[in-house]
């Protein structure tokens, strides 16, 4: 059994060079998104309309008005009607996707991208900076204009791997984004409104859970998109399809594990079940193709070869079967394209039709008398025999391993014969779609198999054969690949948190409160003390007051961070830094500091429809020291129109609640016998200043048990 996994490195991370492609560009990809978006707003304007005129119905009671209004409803429900189907068929125009190969290749189903509107954050993020960070949100324009660039710039991102990066990118930002500026408690008014992939029909939601689980849709469909793209006529471009489609499963795996509550239908349990099953037959295709392509190198019809391509072309037709069964069904069935429904079912009599037919040819032609030991192995496990009865009172040969020349030529003719049949009901089924009727690459594919076996079954035709009357046992589905879905790994797409200015984001976050920044100067005697005691890094905390000190005069207290020392920003200052600072201060020392509070006093009561939102995986650290990161995160939105949440996390603490009342500055007797002399050298057990996965338990816990990193400010 041959495990396939995907292997590609991704892209390097890049800079802020990275651009999405210019959407007026005349590609044909192109052409159909903008078609696409145009019937989005079509669609979006029909539905406001609608809703407008059920509400006038309802509320007014003249009977006139009534009937006119019913009149027009009528009409929105007919314009609306048609949109939809104009979309449907821009969805099932898949030959715009395929390889522009001069041979024919069977299509594949590749996914168009959900379409957003445009945001402005600037106004909305530069008030809550202000508010609640008690900063001057001007600062960050360039910051708030470069998360604004990149989310422009993956509304249309480039078919390739450069705009997998770049949605990976934007992706990994909001992680940032939704910490700093969507608290638990309230809604900042951002509306973030996507299209569904294959209706139209627009969705708004004020969650970031909603935003991310769109991008990532979008990632999943430039995959399929890729992988659709490749040449499947060598090995290369096969590797290539079988990796992306995998990656795109993987993808849709990850939403579908990670995201509830969906407001559109393509991000629906149902349909992301249907994407990863079609993702994996459309891989398995791709891998019987390179088998077949192996066949065709060797130039001579083995049979061990043929009996093995037999039985993989089962295994695609038994997965397409499966495919089959969820498409055709609600809720998928009334969702999408009829044109991917007809496909799978041609798809299933095509590939069963296909390994009745290698299985014929590697019986027909072999030479030798006897078979080899490998080739009756083989043939002993070809066919099914679980219900072997049944098969002799339905008239099916009883032939499993054929002895004779007369037997292989009977077995042979009977699975060519029913390889004729499957695909006259291929090339039926498909004449029987309009969408696929159009698809002239389609049709040329199932004529010419069904020629090549027609003519094979010709070369072979004797007048008086009475075994025509049997059929053959079935073909037992069996495939040497094991497939492996590829999930999206975030932590290779880097990111450096634009608003790393505001602190680390797992003290100071949309999550957290505390009191506005204060001042305190202090000035002292060579002889003196000031008082206090600090611990930690990135911020720095104060671990203990003196009773009567400086300190305490100057209104410090326990727990309190230290944001600012002379005009310094030490926010994410390590420890040892910021002891520098204080000592270099000489005998006049100004601080700013802020203390932590309860968010019960600050907070307003949170609204009935607040929902809990918790990304499922925070991106990994960048190179950059500042962006320190908490691998799990709580945040929430308030939707008037719904909620989309995501289904793991938690909730992160923050430092200050590991403040204890085990401080190490002494009572005039000198350091307990417990205690080392505190040496301003020695800081081996610090926390570092970008704690690796922002494990904050594990800190919380040293901050208890390891007091000999207090420096102590007398």
């Amino acid at each position: 059994m041959l495990k396939w996994a995907v292997f590609a490195k991704p892209p390097e991370f890049r800079k802020r060079n990275v651009v999405g492609s210019d959407p007026r560009a005349a590609t044909c990809r192109g052409k159909l998104q903008s078609k696409r978006s145009k019937l989005n707003m079509e669609i979006n304007k029909e539905l406001m309309l609608r809703s407008g005129a059920e509400n006038l119905f309802k509320a007014t009671t003249n009977k006139k008005l009534k009937e006119t209004v019913a009149l027009e409803l009528s009409f929105v429900n007919s314009n609306l009607q048609l949109l939809k189907e104009q979309l449907a068929e821009l969805n099932s125009s898949v030959e715009l996707y395929q390889n522009a190969a001069k041979d024919a290749e069977i299509p594949m189903i590749p996914l168009g991208l959900k379409e957003t509107k445009e945001i402005d954050f600037r106004e909305p993020f530069k008030d809550f900076i202000l508010e609640h960070y008690s900063e001057d949100g001007h600062e960050y324009e360039n910051a708030i204009a470069e998360f604004m660039d990149v989310r422009q710039a993956m509304r249309t991102p480039t078919r390739d791997q450069n705009g997998i990066a770049l949605l990976f990118e934007h992706f990994n930002q909001l992680y940032y984004v939704e910490r700093r500026f969507f608290p638990p408690d309230r809604s900042l008014g951002i509306f973030f409104e996507w299209y569904d992939s294959l209706t139209g029909v627009p969705s708004c939601q004020r969650t970031v859970a909603f935003e991310k689980a769109s991008v990532l849709f979008n990632i999943a469909a430039l995959y399929t998109q890729i992988g659709t793209r490749q040449d499947r006529f060598s090995q290369t471009g096969l590797d290539l399809a079988v990796d992306n489609f995998l990656r795109a499963a993987g993808t849709f795996q990850y939403i579908h594990e990670n995201f509830t509550n969906a407001p559109s239908m393509d991000l629906s349990p149902d349909t992301l079940e249907l994407m990863v099953h079609l993702m994996c037959a459309q891989a398995r295709e791709c891998l019987f193709e390179k088998a077949e392509l192996t066949l065709k190198a060797k130039g001579v019809n083995d049979i061990e070869t043929c009996i093995i391509l037999g039985q993989e072309a089962a295994h695609v037709s038994e997965v397409y079967c499966k495919v089959h069964g969820i498409i055709a069904n609600p809720p998928v069935k009334d969702y999408v394209p009829y044109s991917w429904i007809s496909l799978t079912q041609v798809k299933r009599e095509h590939y069963k039709a296909l390994a009745h037919y290698f299985v014929a040819v590697g019986l027909l032609d072999h030479k030798e008398d006897e078979f080899s030991q490998r080739a009756t192995e083989l043939l002993q496990f070809l066919h099914d025999e679980s219900d072997d009865e049944n098969d002799k009172a339905l008239g099916c040969i009883e032939i499993r391993v054929p002895k004779t020349t007369d037997e292989k030529r009977y077995l042979g003719k009977a699975h060519l014969r029913e390889a004729l049949l499957l695909h006259e009901e291929a090339m039926r089924v498909n004449r029987m779609c309009r969408e696929l009727r159009k698809k002239g690459v389609l049709q040329n594919l199932l004529r010419n198999t069904h020629d090549r076996s027609l003519n094979k079954y010709a070369s072979i035709d004797e007048e008086d054969d009475f075994q025509e009357v049997l059929d053959p046992p079935p073909v037992v589905p069996s495939t040497q690949y094991q497939l492996s879905l590829a999930f999206p790994d975030l932590s290779q797409h880097k990111v450096q948190d634009l608003f790393a200015d505001l602190g680390p984001v797992a003290i100071f976050n949309a999550k957290h409160y505390w009191s506005a920044p204060r001042s305190i100067k202090l000035r002292k005697r060579d002889h003196e003390g000031y008082g206090f005691s600090v611990r930690g890094d990135s911020p720095v905390i104060i671990a203990g007051v003196d009773h009567r000190s400086l300190a305490e005069t100057g209104g410090m207290k326990d727990g309190d961070y230290i944001v600012g020392i002379n005009e310094h920003d030490v926010k994410w200052s390590p420890h040892d830094e910021v002891v520098s600072l204080i000592k270099s201060s000489g005998n006049s020392l100004k601080l700013k500091v802020v203390t932590p509070m309860d968010g019960k006093s600050q907070v307003p009561p949170p609204s009935t429809s607040s929902s809990k939102m918790i990304p499922a995986t925070a991106p990994s650290h960048s190179s950059r020291t500042r962006g320190s990161i908490s691998p799990t995160s709580t945040s929430s939105g308030v939707s008037g129109m719904g909620t989309y949440s995501s289904s793991h996390g938690g909730d992160s603490s923050s430092p200050a609640s590991s403040v204890t009342s085990g401080s190490t500055r002494s009572t005039g007797t000198g350091l307990s016998k417990e205690k080392k002399p505190w040496n301003i050298f020695s800081h081996g057990g610090k926390k570092s200043v970008v704690p690796h996965h922002g494990d904050l338990v594990r800190e919380k816990t040293k901050m208890r048990d390891d007091f000999d990193d207090n420096v102590i400010l007398r």
